[in-house]
Parts: structure tokens; sequence; C-alpha cells
């Protein structure tokens, strides 16, 4: 590859229509590839974009054009399959400034080719110091000129000599970020709805044989009345399960959205080729053999994704079950699950095949009903991010559930769901570990870390199965509560106390129980239910109805029904032990082609009452999470972020690099700057490792390129966090009892004197407290010198007022989530315990709030236990600015403040630190649109 070729600027994109290309830095190999593609340019996309006519370019111009030197001139190509449909460039014509230009083949104008080239040529500018772009555009050609104010930036323009000149400064805006994500959701969206309403199905790999994996789709497929036509693909028979078959998918007479590839591994990069010949939207590989058997096989799982993508296909699986929709206008399942569940508002999104069938049975069994489902697999391309673009535009789902083994882009996953729970629940069930095979890579973060950033996304996560039917069947039928008051209407005084008790360890808030008795009927049971549900104090019933002996089971039920229609309160039962939706609990609608199907007021009924109060508490939750309203994180006037990322280019570029790759420690003072590297926040202190394709081609930081991943550069952080409006209390290292009772002096009695080590926090006996006198400062430090073992550092501190609680907050840059927050307190006990709290950077207040909230010893915070109450609302600024700035410099690989001692009336920092990194490429869901 040529000499500084930027590998990191390629990228599989989403087009507006759903179809899919590669972007990527033009080659003078490429010399054919640009002569091609001028040759189907019509004569006024060549006009407009030269002026003029020009027949053909010359052999220099070609030259030109394709020899760049990826800095002060650049051009990106997309290509689709093998030829190139679209160019941009940029050529530097000053500093800070570039002109623009771009031409996209007739055929694929109105693709959105332009605009996702346009989003990542000015991601390469800004890369290399580039702020603005200037294009002169003739005054007919309306959709250059839209498209350069419709990104987004702020745009100028005026008329001179018969052409329109255009300025774009390049610095993104919350308009340009909107811009940016609402034509990543309009694409991605439209690339599932390809899949999921196909207008033709091919089963590539059908054969005769009975139970084969073709067979059984194919047969799936017919059993499901699919609206349109089914072509079976085999290359031997003239028919299969008596529709005629096609020797190949390019032999089909007719259009073929969807192709369900079910043939062995070693054949489907072949079959993946023809669809992509015959203009096939997408593809379902049912068939195995692939990530999950090593090595080579998840190679050539890539290279399906890689080739699929690149002809502007996108792929379900592979070794997965299979998709379904149960629009009575598609039918389709083409799964290797014979059982449907009926018509229903639920969409299902399964990353294992293997238990997808039991899965669908299960939904099927509880008489839930879904819209759509769709099984990953080895999740080499169609992720779970791509479901939840599609859901959330889709009018036939109202709820979400999801199984997922692994994330493989999770700040997407968490903002996304951000997003969508704000009008959508989304449960999910999150599987310990990467199962072999899967398209992502294991998490740095630890589970306990995993749950609290799903919270701050609004997402209800639930230990098992059985949980996510549970609360998914809830959601589906029922109202969400206004607050945690529950109802509890009975025949059994032992089952109401047991609920009663489930409703107190779920932090729900019981009424005594109302006990009917066992012979209560139907009017008992509904009086009864409508004084709970008419009273303000309830905001959610439980009702149990268990017989000793059979009842009038049906009017019981009618009565329920009747009462809680227009209640706009949940009303869940334990009916007869019955799970799932109850055929006498059901408001019953009737869907064409779906037949009955149970609708919004049906009641859910569970097996024992713990599980109805269980799913009960998760839906509390949500609703509470729900209620508040979604806000950004505040501004913050006093802080100076451009100095921070001066301060950070200069610490990264002024040592020089040690050879043997240990860390380079830089301070102003090089005593203060001895960091070990153990750290409190689980996984390593780096930044995502840097491949093959991310080498910048030798540019500097300074420039703002992005190089490999450089070595870790550990700092004293004081300066940078003067930043953000935070101050680190001055330490001074001592090496005698004479220098550190001149350092008291300097400082201000009273004063500590500690080990200097910044890890000694977590050991007992390090610090001496509360020294007021010279004399006692001599008398600790030869307590300290008298000590056995090896001599230690010592220094000294101005004591912080007391009383006051210690705290530790850190930041890591993590390589899959990026800037997450934790904050615990500093004691032995809660570290031993790993008592901490994690969210997403930057914060808002309300996150700031809910995470020193979220550690189990947060009472002491608060006043109890006998400690004082301390400046809490301090400590809370302090978390917003720490998380403003990990999200503002992904340099930043971690940043450990140890400790936060907060006091009656501010959080003082006693010791911080940071390991800066020089990042292998952009975060994960940060720059512009790319497939992950």
């Amino acid at each position: 590859m040529e000499a500084h070729y930027p590998a990191h600027w390629e990228a599989d994109v989403v087009l507006a229509d759903g179809g899919t290309a590669h972007v990527r830095p033009i080659k003078p190999a490429d010399a054919d590839r640009l002569r091609s593609f001028y040759s189907r340019l019509s004569d006024e996309s060549i006009y407009f974009r030269f002026f003029g006519p020009r027949p053909r370019l010359s052999d220099r111009e070609v030259e030109r054009f394709t020899n760049v030197d990826y800095v002060n001139r650049v051009a990106l190509i997309a290509t689709i399959g093998t030829e190139m449909v679209a160019v941009i460039r940029y050529d530097r014509t000053g500093p800070g400034e570039a002109e623009v230009a771009f031409l996209v083949e007739d055929a694929h104008q109105g693709r959105g080719v332009a605009s996702v080239l346009l989003e990542h040529l000015a991601a390469t500018a800004r890369e290399r110091g580039i702020e603005r772009f200037v294009a002169d555009v003739l005054p007919a050609n309306m959709r250059m000129t839209g498209l350069l104010r419709q990104a987004g930036y702020t745009a100028q323009s005026q008329f001179e000599d018969g052409v329109v000149r255009m300025t774009l400064d390049l610095t993104p805006t919350e308009t340009s970020t909107e811009v940016t994500l609402a034509r990543e959701h309009r694409a991605e969206s439209r690339s599932i709805a390809r899949l999921l309403t196909p207008g033709s199905v091919a089963v590539i790999g059908a054969s005769r044989e009975p139970g084969g994996v073709g067979q059984t789709v194919l047969r799936n497929l017919l059993a499901a009345d699919f609206t349109g036509p089914v072509y079976p693909v085999h290359r031997e028979v003239r028919a299969v399960a008596g529709v005629r078959a096609y020797p190949s998918v390019t032999a089909i007479d007719g259009d073929v959205d969807l192709a369900v590839v079910a043939v062995p591994a070693s054949g489907v990069i072949d079959v993946v080729k023809e669809c992509a010949e015959k203009g096939v939207h997408g593809l379902v590989v049912v068939s195995s053999g692939f990530g999950e058997t090593g090595a080579e096989g998840r190679a050539m799982q890539d290279e399906v994704a890689r080739i699929a993508r690149s002809y502007g296909l996108r792929v379900v699986g592979p070794n997965c079950l299979g998709i379904a929709n149960t629009d009575p206008v598609v039918k389709l399942n083409a799964t290797l699950a014979a059982t449907l569940p009926c018509r229903g508002k639920v969409g299902f999104f399964s990353q294992s095949g293997a238990l997808g069938t039991a899965l669908l049975q299960r939904v099927a069994q509880r008489g839930m009903g879904i819209s759509t489902f769709v099984s990953a697999g080895n999740r080499a391309d169609v992720s779970g991010n791509d479901l939840l673009q599609y859901w959330e535009e889709d009018d036939s789902t109202e709820v979400i559930l999801l199984y997922l083994e692994s994330l493989g882009n999770p700040r997407k996953f968490t903002r996304l769901a951000r997003r969508i729970s704000r009008s959508k629940p989304v449960v999910v069930v999150k599987s310990g570990g990467t199962p072999a095979g899967h398209s992502a890579e294991e998490l740095g973060l630890p589970d306990s870390a995993i749950s609290p950033l799903f919270e701050q996304a609004g997402l209800i996560r639930v230990d098992d199965l059985i949980q996510l039917f549970d609360v998914g069947q809830l959601l589906a039928y029922q109202p969400l509560p206004a607050g945690p008051r529950v109802a509890l209407v009975t025949n059994s005084d032992a089952l109401g106390l047991l609920a009663a008790d489930a409703c107190l360890a779920a932090r729900l808030e019981p009424r005594p129980p109302v006990n009917l008795g066992p012979a209560a009927g139907a009017p008992e049971f509904g009086t009864a239910l409508a004084g709970e549900l008419a009273s303000p104090d309830v905001d959610a019933a439980v009702v149990i109805y268990m017989p000793p002996i059979p009842g009038d089971t049906e009017e019981v039920a009618a009565e329920l029904i009747r009462v809680s229609k227009g209640a706009a309160k949940p009303v869940l039962a334990t009916f007869e032990g019955h799970l799932g939706m109850h055929p006498a609990l059901r408001v019953e609608t009737h869907a064409p082609g779906c037949g009955v199907t149970p609708s919004r007021g049906s009641i859910p009924s569970y097996a024992a009452p713990e599980e109805a109060v269980r799913a009960l508490a998760h839906v509390v939750r949500y609703a509470q999470w729900r209620s508040h309203p979604a806000v950004p994180p505040p501004e913050l006037d006093d802080i100076d972020p451009s100095r921070a990322q001066a301060l950070v280019r200069t610490l990264l570029t002024t040592p020089p690099a040690d050879p043997s790759g240990a860390p380079v420690s830089i301070s102003g003072d090089a005593d203060a700057a001895r960091i070990p590297s153990d750290t409190d926040l689980p996984g390593e202190p780096v930044s995502a490792p840097g491949d093959a394709r991310a080498e910048p081609g030798g540019d500097d930081v300074s420039q703002g390129a992005f190089a490999q991943a450089g070595p870790p550069v550990e700092v004293d952080a004081a300066e940078l966090l003067s930043c953000y409006g935070l101050t680190v209390w001055p330490a001074e290292v001592v090496r005698s009892p004479e220098e550190a009772v001149a350092a008291a002096e300097r400082l201000g009695w009273p004063v500590v004197l500690k080990v200097a080590d910044p890890g000694a926090s977590r050991r007992a006996g390090t610090v001496r407290l509360g020294l007021t006198s010279p004399e006692m400062v001599r008398q600790a430090y030869a307590g300290f010198a008298d000590q056995p073992g090896e001599a230690v550092e010592l220094a000294v501190q101005r004591m912080a007022p007391q009383p006051a609680v210690p705290t530790v907050v850190a930041a890591v840059e993590d390589p899959a989530f990026g800037p997450v927050v934790s904050f615990g307190l500093g004691e032995v006990t809660a570290r031993l315990l790993l008592d901490q709290g994690f969210r997403l950077a930057p914060l808002t207040r309300e996150d700031a709030a809910a995470l020193v909230r979220s550690v189990r010893a947060a009472p002491l915070l608060f006043g109890e236990y006998g400690y004082p109450p301390v400046a809490v609302d301090a400590l809370e600024d302090l978390l917003v600015r720490v998380g403003r700035l990990a999200g503002d410099l992904p340099e930043v690989a971690r940043l450990d403040l140890d400790q936060v001692l907060v006091g009656e009336s501010n959080a003082i920092i006693l010791g911080a630190r940071a390991t800066l990194r020089t990042p292998a490429g952009p975060r994960l869901d940060g720059g512009p649109r790319r497939l992950s």
C-alpha cells in the first residue's frame, strides 16, 4: 500500500435508501476506475463540476486527481462493488482553508452519497488542521448548494461573476451533529426495512432432503403464506416442496429482494457475489461453520461481511435462526422455527441462533404477539443497534426485547437506547462474556459497571429470559405506572402477604392486602379492584385469584377486564397460576390474516405473585426514569477546553518516547509524577489498540492526526483539572524533618504527613493527621523512618477541614463505551467490596446525583450512621466537571482523583494523576457515520 496511506479513513457506510457503499482515500491505482466513472457521467454533471464541457479527462488530469498527499490534497471515493460511484476532494488554498468539490454518478444521485462523503471529508480536513471549506458553485447547481447548506455547519455565500461562492466553517455544531445522527437513523432504519419487508425471497441451498436447513426455511416461508414469490435455488433439482427451483439466483426471472443462504460455509462468498450481481438487497445466512469454529472461520465471516457491504447488501448472520415479520401484508417466516407467535406489538432481537427456536416457542406459549423477529447469530453485520433504529420508526412495535451475547458498539447502543427509551421501552438480557465467533470484542468494564450504564440510558436490564418475557408482557398490554404504590387484591391471605413482602423487597410501596376470602367471586373482585384503582394513593394493582376449588373463572376474568378498562393504571395478576396471556384475560383484536390476537388492556398473568411483583418493579423504575425530562449536560462558564487540548498535545509531544515502551512520566515536579499503574477501576487504562488500518502517514499529534495508540504518559493532573475549574491541593515532597517543617510553614497549619506514593491512600498507616507544630511534624517523620522495610518518600500537605468523608473519583477512556466516570467512597471497606458506581460521560447534573447515590455506602454522605452530612452538591459539581473533561479529551486514557475529601461546605481534591495516550483513531461512536 502507498506510503502514508491513511487507512483509518476507510469506512463502510449506509446510504439514504438503505444500501451500502465503501468510502476510502483515492490511490494512484484508481486511475482506470476514475476514467470508467467519468465515462458514465452526464453532460450536465460534468458541466456543473467543471463549469464547461469536458468529454474526457486527460492522462495528466487523471494522474493529478489520483495522486494526492493526504494532507494538503485529499480525495475520498465511494465504491459499490468494484466501481467508483462518487468522488469528493479538497485542495488546501491557504492557512486553515481548502477548496472542495465533488462528483456523484448520475445513477446514484439522490441516494445520500454526497452527504456521507462530505461528512468524512470534513473529518479528514479537521484532522489535517483545515477549518473552512470554500466551494464555487453555479447558481443552477441547486443540489450542491442545498447539500452544503443542509450539512448543519455555519455557511456563508456570496454571488460574484456568475458564481456562488460558499464558505463552510467545519467546526462541528449542535445542528451538524443532529443532521448527521438523523441521516444515520433514517439510513439504518431503511436498510433493515428492506430486509424485513421484502417483495420476494430466494432460498439458496433449498434441497429435497427432509429436515435440511434450506428446505426447512422454504417450508416455513410457504406455511406462513408469504405474500410475495418464493424462489428455491438448487443447482441440480427442478423443484423443491412443489415449487419451481432455479440453478442460481441470477437465473431467476423476477427481482429478488431477500436471499436466505443455506449452503456450506465454503460456498457462501460465491453466493454473496451472485446475489450482488442479481441486485439482491439483503442476505440471511443461516449456514454455520464461520467464526464459531475458530480463526479461519472468523476470517471467512469477516470476508462475507466485507464483500456484501461493498456491493450494497446487509447481512443477517451467519449461524443465525433467521428473520420474521408477522405483518399481514408481508407474512414472512424466513426462520428455522416452525412455530411463530401471533401478531403483536413486541419487536424481538436474539443473537443466539440455537436459543431462537426455544425463545419463539416460549413467546407463543405465553400468548404474546410479536411484530418482527431477528436472530443475528454471529452478528457479522446487522446488529441490535440496526434493529433499534428500525423499531424506533416502526409504528407496529411498541416494546423492544433484546437477548444480547455481545455488544459490537456499546457507546452507540447506549446513545440509541437513551433516545428510543423515551418513547418505547427496551428490555435487555445481557449474557456474560462474548461467545466465540461474534464480531465484537470482550468488554473491558466489569458486568457490575454495565448495569448502571444501561440504567443511565433508560434500559430495563433483567437477569434471565423468564424475566425478559415477564416484563415484556406487562409493557406490551398495560399502561406505565405513575409511581411505586401497589394495591393487592387477593382471595388468599398467605399469597397476599407473600406479595406484600415481595413489594417491600423490590422497593415498592404495598398497601395492606385486600383479602376477599377463598369463596370470593366476580362481584367481590370487581368491587375491591374498582375501589383500589379509584384511590389516589394507588399506582398499580396486583390481583391474586387462586381459588381452592374451580370457580367462576370466566366471570371473574371478565369483571377484572371491565374494571381495569380505562383506569390508566397497570393491572397484573396471578390468575390460577397461569403464565402468560390467559385466554379469559385478553382484550381480543381481529387482525386481518392473523386471527384473534391480544391487544392493549389485556391483563398479563404470572405463575406466582412474586414474579408479578418483580416484573412490576422493573416497570416502575423505568417509568420513573422516563418521567424525568431529558436534559443536556450543563453549560460550564469557567472552563477552558481549548487550553486543556493544547496542554494535552504538549504533554504528548514534548517527552521523548522510551524505546522500551515503558510509561513516560512528566510533571512540573518530577517527584510528584511518580505514579504507579495499579488502579481501582478494572481494565487497562489505555485507548483501543491500534491496528494496521490506523496508520496516519507520519503526521504528528500537533496536526491533529491520529496515530497508532502511543505509549502511556503519566502526569500530575493538577494543571489539566484547572482548565475545568477544579483545584488540587498542593503537596510538597520532603526528604528530611526540617524540609517537612519548612513545607508546613509555607502551606499553613495544620498539616498532614503522608507517603508520597499516590497509591498509598489504599493502605492503612500511610498518613499522620492533625500536625499543628514543628515538633509534631518531626515526631511524625521519625515515626515513618522507624518503620521496618524500605525507606519511603514522604510529602506534606495542608490538612483539609474536618469532619469530611473520603471519596474516590476516576474517569477511563474505555475502548468500547468511550469515556466512563466512576465514583466510590475512599475507605478501605468500600474499596475491598468494590462499591463503585459508573456513568457515561459527559454527565448531566441528574447523572451526577444518581452516580453519588448509586453506591451502597452513599448514606454516609447524608448524615447517617453517625457521619456528618456533607456538601453533596459540591461533589456532584465536581463529577460533572470530570465528566466534561473526559468527554472533551479522548487522549485522557485515565484520570484518578484520589482522594476527594467531601466536607461540610466543599469537596477538596488531595491528589490527581492522569494517564495520557494518543488514540488509535476516533471514538467508536465518534466522527462521521460508519458501520462498526
